[in-house]
């Protein structure tokens, strides 16, 4: 057996799991869409596009799109044209006035403490408390303590113990010399990446408290004389510079638009020419259809941070619009993907 877990990976697919516990909140807005907004009702009558949306229901255009998303990966809604219609499904079963009308079924459920910040959050565009609960705080400002920064490191650093290998696997570093994990949290996936390819050196850039987290993760793994800890905010300082690689891991669907294309611009302006950046996320298809576990996610994503979960389409764009060229996509594990592009030399 091989001693560095970060080179092995398990019989089984944990993918399933990693559904199960993303999708928690995709019930409950499917509750709020049913119940609270009687949606499929509304549409059923005025077939509309995400604007007209938004201003009938007093909608945010963020939560609004991964509520919309998510209903199209449900199988509930369609979308023609930027016309969003209700299915035959949706019809039948949730539509006011049909004999198999489901909506008094899910009414019981309006009422969830979940339900109540979905609907929230759709009205208003600002995140949740985290995990839904009254004592804590959105997740951006709940990271500022070191009692939460230290729970939700390891969550993620657990997540990333499979997600991690299985990027690494999914690239070739090849001509490259040195990565800058942005946002890296425990460092996981830099030293997942450093484990594979024992050409490169990696840095973990995170803001305080969790770069001293970081550094305690990093060096338990035996990862200290490869991958450094870098400290600093990625929104108020520009990025270290000197690195060829830069990787943004279950970073960007933390931030709405706005940001990431700020984060993706200051990766462009300290990148070195010829650079590769890596987008480590769950990204939406093309058409913005599914799959479902990442519009699920997305609900997860929209209830607690700024963010939610892009689609291929629009992450290539976002970086093109920063100056990136030549992207690439590919599918790594737990409905988990990357896209590659190049800074120009």
């Amino acid at each position: 057996m091989n001693p560095n877990p970060l080179l092995e990976h398990p019989v089984t697919d944990p993918a399933d799991l990693y559904r199960q516990r993303d999708a928690i909140y995709a019930v409950d807005l499917l509750a709020v869409g049913l119940v609270h907004l009687d949606l499929f009702s509304w549409l059923a009558a005025n077939p509309s596009d995400p604007t007209a949306i938004c201003r009938s229901f007093g909608l945010a255009e963020r939560p609004a799109d991964v509520m919309l998303t998510l209903f199209v990966a449900m199988g509930l809604l369609e979308r023609q044209d930027g016309i969003f219609r209700v299915t035959e499904t949706a019809r039948e079963h949730l539509v006011n006035g049909s004999p198999w009308n489901l909506g008094p079924y899910y009414a019981f459920l309006k009422d969830r403490p979940g339900c109540k910040d979905l609907l929230s959050v759709l009205k208003t565009g600002k995140p949740a408390n985290w995990a839904s609960l009254k004592h804590e705080k959105a997740w951006a400002q709940a990271m500022e303590s070191e009692e939460f920064s230290t729970q939700f490191t390891a969550a993620m650093d657990c997540r990333g113990s499979f997600l991690g290998p299985a990027l690494a696997r999914s690239l070739s570093f090849h001509g490259y010399q040195k990565l800058l994990d942005i946002a890296g949290g425990s460092g996981i996936y830099a030293c997942a990446v450093v484990a594979r390819h024992p050409h490169l050196s990696g840095s973990v850039f995170e803001k305080p408290p969790v770069d001293k987290i970081a550094a305690g993760w990093i060096s338990r793994r035996g990862f200290s004389t490869r991958v450094s800890v870098l400290s600093g905010d990625m929104f108020s300082e520009p990025l270290p510079t000197g690195f060829d690689v830069h990787l943004f891991s279950n970073v960007l669907h933390d931030w709405d638009v706005p940001k990431v294309k700020e984060l993706l611009s200051r990766s462009h302006e300290a990148l070195l020419p010829g650079g590769m950046i890596i987008v480590h996320d769950a990204h939406l298809n093309r058409e913005k259809t599914g799959p479902l576990p990442v519009a699920e996610y997305s609900v997860l994503l929209m209830h607690a941070t700024e963010g939610r979960c892009y689609s291929v389409v629009e992450m290539e764009a976002y970086l093109k619009g920063a100056g990136f060229t030549g992207m690439k996509c590919m599918v790594t594990a737990a409905n988990r993907s990357v896209v590659t592009a190049k800074k120009p030399k």
